[in-house]
């Protein structure tokens, strides 16, 4: 789905677009349906009465709403990010949480020994050196004497030391934790700003969208089955030269045939890739029809990076989550030399990815009201590709 400009560095490299920019779904206009009607005697670009600001024609809605979606696609990666530092911070803070509750019970059996001893010495009536020191109010300021521990049997030295260790290390863990829970307090308030951010973009959305007259949500659909027949337009281009640089690679194998008598085929890495995006697909396209939801990882519903990180793992790739890391990873491809299984990225902002099938066509989770499908690669202004494995 579309997005804002994240406050990031672009990834290393140069992606070129190889497309020209639409958006915009008719699944967008069919919610439009279901919201109130306004400003019905309204007309496009005519100022409004009172002499006030000029009517958005209905091409300027388009691009706004376009806009709007794109930037709730870049909160959406925000989020993910964000939702994966928690989730991670909050297993290291649990982590750390059991660590010290061992070590607190480990500090608690050298105090009990620590007691025992000061316990046969109180009862031969002498107050000697280790109930000194347990009674202490600084421990380790006391075990600095060390003209005191020469006292002390080789036995309670031991101990000594094993609660001086026991407690630096109970100290410095629940420092630690306080650390890492302040880290987890910041990765939750980041969670919460990119979740509120999407939901004001998408209302934003909806609310241009409500206050079109019927003739404009007409002219709107009207639009939108212009850019769809462009995007399939040019996907069927580029399945006619997919289809025709086969041919002629099938040509050049049987010319090598004849003239060396070697087997002809793919190469090793080839057959490799293409079975395992022969698994991503077959996922991908069991997942059609189920709804797209921001944040999503499956199994009932996705958003885009969702979608393509469930695929690849279905054919035992590792993906990270977000698109901006999704593009890092693998080989990258000229939209020319795309393959099935390939990912597809859009827009400048890296917000949005599909996964290719051929014939210029991938399978991606669109975005909010929409759901899984498949659609040409042409819809949106492509950023580049990449091959995972």
């Amino acid at each position: 789905m579309a997005s804002h400009r994240k406050p990031r560095s672009r990834p290393s490299g140069t992606f070129r677009s190889h497309s020209p920019a639409v958006g915009f779904t008719t699944a967008a206009l069919a919610s439009v349906t279901l919201l109130s009607t306004q400003n019905a005697g309204a007309t496009p670009s005519e100022p409004r009465p009172g002499g006030g600001a000029a009517q958005p024609t209905v091409e300027e809605v388009q691009k706004k709403v376009d806009d709007l979606y794109r930037q709730a696609g870049t909160a959406t990666q925000q989020y993910n990010k964000a939702k994966e530092a928690t989730d991670r911070q909050r297993r290291k803070v649990d982590g750390m949480l059991d660590e010290a509750a061992k070590r607190t019970q480990a500090l608690n059996e050298s105090r009990r020994a620590l007691g025992a001893y000061a316990a046969a010495q109180y009862r031969s009536r002498a107050l000697g050196p280790t109930a000194a020191l347990l009674f202490s109010d600084s421990p380790q300021t006391y075990a600095d004497q060390q003209h005191l521990l020469a006292r002390l049997s080789g036995r309670q030295q031991q101990e000594i030391t094993d609660y001086q260790e026991q407690q630096a290390a109970a100290a410095e863990q629940r420092a630690e934790a306080t650390r890492s829970l302040e880290s987890l307090s910041t990765s939750q308030a980041e969670l919460r700003t990119a979740k509120q951010t999407v939901q004001r973009k998408l209302g934003e959305a909806r609310r241009l969208l409500a206050r079109l007259t019927a003739e404009e949500r007409a002219r709107l659909a009207e639009l939108e089955r212009q850019r769809e027949a462009e995007a399939r337009r040019l996907a069927a281009e580029k399945a006619e030269a997919e289809a025709r640089r086969l041919r002629e690679r099938q040509q050049q194998e049987q010319e090598q045939r004849e003239q060396q008598e070697q087997p002809s085929g793919g190469t090793g890495a080839q057959t490799d890739y293409a079975a395992k995006a022969e698994k991503v697909l077959a996922f991908a396209r069991a997942q059609i029809g189920k709804p797209y939801v921001w944040g999503a990882t499956g199994p009932s519903s996705y958003d885009c990076s969702g979608l393509t990180q469930a695929a690849w793992k279905a054919a035992g790739v590792d993906l990270p989550r977000t698109t901006w890391e999704q593009v890092e990873v693998g080989r990258r491809i000229a939209t020319e030399d795309l393959l099935p299984g390939d990912l597809v990225f859009f827009y400048d902002d890296i917000s949005h990815v599909g996964i290719y099938i051929g014939d210029g066509k991938m399978i991606h989770a669109p975005k909010p009201g929409t759901t899984v499908r498949e659609e040409s690669i042409y819809y949106m202004p492509i950023y580049g590709s990449v091959r995972p494995a």
